[in-house]
Order: C-alpha cells, then sequence, then structure tokens
C-alpha cells in the first residue's frame, strides 16, 4: 500500500510538473502583455530613481508595453526590496538593487524581510554612479594623502557625516578608516538633506556622497574632492584619483544600480529583460543622458550580476564584523 502511494504521487507530481512545463513556455513567449512596473526602493529624485527613470523610457518601447516606475522607499531600501522578492514571479514585476539593498543592507541589518541572494533573480547590472569623498575647504589638506596625515596626528578629532548608521555612507568611511589607519569620528544624520548642510557650514569636516548630487557644490568652491569610489577617474573630476589609485583597492568599484525580478522568474523572461536592458543601454541618448549623472555602464549577464552581488555582500559583511555595526 506504502510502494503504491508513493508511485501515485510520483505520478502526480510528475504530471503537475508537465502541465505547468508548457504553460510556462507560454507565458514567456507571450511576454509581455501588459505593463511592466519597476520598484525603485527609494524616494523620487535620487540617484537609484534617475538611473530606473532613464532606463524605463528606453526599455518600454523596445518591449512594446510600458515599463513604469513605482517608488517604494523606506527602511534604508528594505521597504521596497521586500515589495520586489513578494511579487509574483511573472516579469511582470522588477526592480532595482544597489549596493545598499543587495550589500550593505545584508551585512549590517540582522532582521531583514528578505534574502539579497535566495529572494531574487538578477538580470543585469545597469550602471555605476561613484560616490566622492569631500572635506570642507576649513580642513587643511589639499589631497587624500594630506588628510591621512592629519587624521592620524590627530586621532578622533575630525568628523565625517553619514545619512545615518548603518547606512551605505557610513559603512564605506567605515571601511576607508580600517584600510587606512585613522580614526575619524561618526557623527549620524537623520537622511542626507541635514548631512550635507551640516557638511556645507563646516559643522562636519567630511563625508561621502553620491557624485551628481555633490557635485554642484564642487563646482562651486563649497566642499573639496579628495577621492572617488568608482572604476576609474570621474570625466568630471579628472584631477580627483579614485580609491584604487590611492593604494586602498579593497573599497571596491563604487555603488552601482541594477535590475532584478522576484526569485522563480522564469529563464525566458529574464533573457528577454536582459536583452531589452542592453539595447537600451547601447543607444545614443541615453548613453549620453548616463554621461550628464557621471555614470558607467555595467551591462553584464544574470550570472556575473549574481557574482557582482555576493561580493557586495562579502566586502560589506567583512566592514560591519571589524566597525562592529549590527542593526535590528
Amino acid at each position: 500500500m506504502t510502494l503504491r502511494r508513493t508511485l501515485l504521487s510520483t505520478l502526480v507530481a510528475c504530471a503537475a510538473t508537465a502541465a505547468f512545463a508548457p504553460l510556462a513556455h507560454a507565458q514567456a513567449s507571450d511576454y509581455p502583455n501588459r505593463p511592466i512596473k519597476l520598484i525603485v526602493p527609494f524616494a523620487p529624485g535620487g540617484s537609484t530613481d534617475m538611473v530606473a527613470r532613464l532606463l524605463a523610457d528606453k526599455m518600454g518601447p523596445i518591449l512594446g508595453k510600458a515599463v513604469v516606475v513605482d517608488n517604494k522607499g523606506g527602511a534604508g531600501g528594505s521597504l521596497g526590496a521586500d515589495a520586489i522578492a513578494k511579487s509574483a514571479p511573472d516579469g511582470y514585476t522588477i526592480g532595482m538593487a544597489t549596493v545598499s539593498t543587495h550589500g550593505a543592507n545584508p551585512a549590517i541589518y540582522a532582521k531583514l524581510p528578505y534574502d539579497a541572494v535566495k529572494d531574487f533573480a538578477p538580470i543585469t547590472n545597469v550602471m555605476s554612479v561613484p560616490s566622492v569623498f569631500v572635506v570642507h575647504p576649513s580642513v587643511p589638506a589639499k589631497t587624500m594623502k594630506e588628510f591621512v596625515a592629519l587624521a592620524k596626528a590627530n586621532p578622533g578629532k575630525y568628523t565625517f557625516a553619514s545619512p545615518g548608521t548603518g547606512s551605505l555612507g557610513h559603512a564605506n568611511i567605515e571601511n576607508f578608516m580600517n584600510l587606512a589607519g585613522i580614526d575619524l569620528l561618526h557623527i549620524p544624520y537623520k537622511g542626507a538633506g541635514q548631512a550635507v548642510t551640516d557638511a556645507l557650514a563646516g559643522q562636519v569636516n567630511a563625508m561621502t556622497d553620491n557624485l551628481p548630487s555633490t557635485l554642484a557644490n564642487i563646482q562651486s568652491g563649497k566642499l573639496r574632492p579628495l577621492a572617488v569610489l568608482a572604476l576609474k577617474r570621474s570625466p568630471v573630476l579628472p584631477d580627483v584619483p579614485t580609491y584604487t589609485e590611492l593604494g586602498y583597492p579593497a573599497m571596491g568599484d563604487g555603488g552601482w544600480f541594477g535590475l532584478v525580478a522576484p526569485a522563480g522568474t522564469p529563464k525566458e523572461i529574464i533573457a528577454k529583460l536582459n536583452a531589452a536592458a542592453h539595447k537600451a543601454m547601447a543607444m545614443p541618448d541615453y548613453v549620453e543622458k548616463q554621461k550628464g549623472i557621471s555614470g558607467e555602464s555595467m551591462a553584464n549577464t544574470p550570472e556575473q550580476f549574481a557574482k557582482q552581488i555576493q561580493a557586495a555582500i562579502d566586502r560589506y559583511t567583512a566592514v560591519a564584523k571589524r566597525a562592529n555595526i549590527k542593526l535590528d
């Protein structure tokens, strides 16, 4: 009797799988037949939002259906990332993954509502946008070498602002302090706005921020750039070296913004989205607008993007452990 039940269960499971396979194939071949929602896990106007809207604008016509941006900010990107993870794996909800949502957050937060690896199907990385380490002009250092020397001579004297404890800005400077052997005093804020305000006023000595949102203050002389976190020097700041050039390759290659889908999304759909995104990223007006926000293309395969996500998690896990950063 037990053997008969086992055989029956196996036959039912096989039948269900066989029945589902052509359905999944049909859905993939018909995809997309309605608009696609692109969740951005941050508020409108930031770097993630800018990249998403640029990409959505070009991907829609390629796919033949609109790609509609849906901002779901909050909790350092965790609310939006969770919404992506818990969506139906049918290709009609995709989202933006960043070094915050899929690198720093998994390393720092003990109780994330999502698993940055298991709950997502990577589609492609899209763009790298540099961050820049800046100091107030009152700081007597014109180069990073001079700043490191000042900090070593005055442990704990110089301050740095971050958008909050456990933020990507906090983690990046903690990583730099460890690599450079310096001790800066962390001043956390509730968001980037007040951090920038106090950095401009000289209330704090240094901070790191995305280059597009800091560039105007650099160009006006209100902040002095000492290093960029990027694959290579930025064309808009050609005289500012990368951390790697300065001897700190373990800082990584900067912030990136990529496309992910919920885990279980059919591979055929992932392939269609990957191809559409890559075609969009090659369009001349896309490339021109990418330059306007200091971006560099990071188009790759789902497998390559998965490795980048794991590398970011590993890097920030080590940073969080060394700096004892852990949040509930």
